[in-house]
């Protein structure tokens, strides 16, 4: 807690993501009335408060059913021994780095938190607010950046692992591993065109490489058989979206429209498609764009019980679908950027 507004700005924005639950206080009174609801593991008080002396506040605490771990944050000149006294396990003299303060936080929410913390101090010369501030903002504009740029680095690898995996699957499904390349990169450009809204959503393009991840429940004698399919055998086939979601239920990654593009990429506008059955614009919007790159690559490329069709072919039939098996708007901006999409495939084609 802390009486300046935009200093408790900052310090949210430091711990946003490193730490539980953030409740602000601008008073010891509201402070009194948060510890004693929500039972804080941790309070960061500053040592002068516009209604009580922080100190005393902080002995206050103490006497909690609960009591907090106090980090108190001082401008004034307090001594270790006073800190102490009040029972404050931690003391920041402003102004002090944000990884000052991401330390402390982290070694006091830790699995094991480390026990008997020091009050620490740091002699600095006294400042005015406005100086600690923008010494403080600044400093966090560099902790933001170097994670930032860890996430970054994160993320990359996260997408490559997935594109491993989605690779090595298709080399199971098709043997051939560009399959995900080449339907993602047609079902990206369908999305720039008939629903952008789609591109401002991370999973989007981890639903579309990893969409048949559930055919790794699916034995090889039914995957690769290369004539047609037995009832049963299309009944079991028809359960990779199903076991696709459950594969990836739990992952962060694909908790938005990916998980979505995955269970509900082969629904049909007409509801005749599955799992679920679902018609029209209840088939997740992901999904809707997924189905028609799915079967534009699907028609022109090779497959184990077929040989690829051709381009004009391939976009006719998608055409004759609008409206039964595909979302009509979609196919309508397929056609009217094919030449896009040819260029694609004609790039993949002599990359492969």
């Amino acid at each position: 807690m802390d009486d300046d507004a935009t200093f408790r700005a900052l310090i949210v924005a430091t711990l946003a993501g490193q730490a539980g639950a953030l409740v602000e206080a601008e008073t010891a009174r509201h402070a009194r009335e948060v510890a004693a609801s929500l039972k804080p593991d941790v309070v960061l008080l500053d040592v002068s408060l516009p209604d009580a002396n922080g100190l005393v506040f902080c002995a206050e605490l103490q006497e909690l059913d609960e009591p907090p771990k106090v980090v108190l944050l001082t401008g004034a000149d307090v001594s270790e021994a006073a800190a102490r006294a009040s029972g404050a396990e931690a003391m920041l003299t402003k102004p002090f780095s944000p990884l000052e303060l991401l330390a402390v936080i982290e070694r006091f929410t830790a699995p094991t938190p480390a026990a008997g913390i020091p009050v620490s101090t740091r002699p600095r010369e006294v400042l005015e607010d406005a100086e600690q501030l923008l010494i403080y903002a600044r400093d966090l504009a560099r902790v933001i950046e170097i994670e930032r740029a860890q996430r970054q680095l994160i993320e990359n690898a996260y997408r490559q692992t997935v594109s491993a995996l989605a690779s090595a699957l298709e080399a199971r499904d098709t043997g051939t591993n560009i399959h995900s390349l080449r339907v993602t990169r047609y079902a990206l450009e369908l999305a720039g065109h008939a629903a952008p809204e789609l591109l401002e959503d991370p999973t989007v393009v981890y639903g579309f490489l990893l969409h048949d991840i559930g055919k790794i429940g699916i034995t090889d004698g039914i995957l690769l058989k290369p004539g047609p399919l037995e009832p049963s055998e299309r009944r079991e086939m028809q359960r990779h979206p199903v076991i696709g979601q459950a594969i990836l239920g739990e992952v962060a990654m694909l908790q938005g429209e990916g998980l979505a593009i995955v269970r509900s990429h082969h629904e049909h506008w007409d509801g005749s498609g599955y799992p679920d059955g679902l018609a029209e614009h209840a088939i997740p919007r992901g999904a809707r764009v997924f189905a028609i790159a799915d079967a534009l690559d699907a028609l022109t490329s090779d497959r184990p019980y077929r040989a690829a069709g051709r381009w004009e072919a391939a976009v006719d039939e998608i055409a004759r679908g609008a409206a039964r098996q595909f979302d009509p708007d979609a196919v309508e901006a397929l056609l009217d950027a094919e030449g896009s999409f040819r260029a694609i495939h004609e790039e993949l084609a002599r990359a492969a």
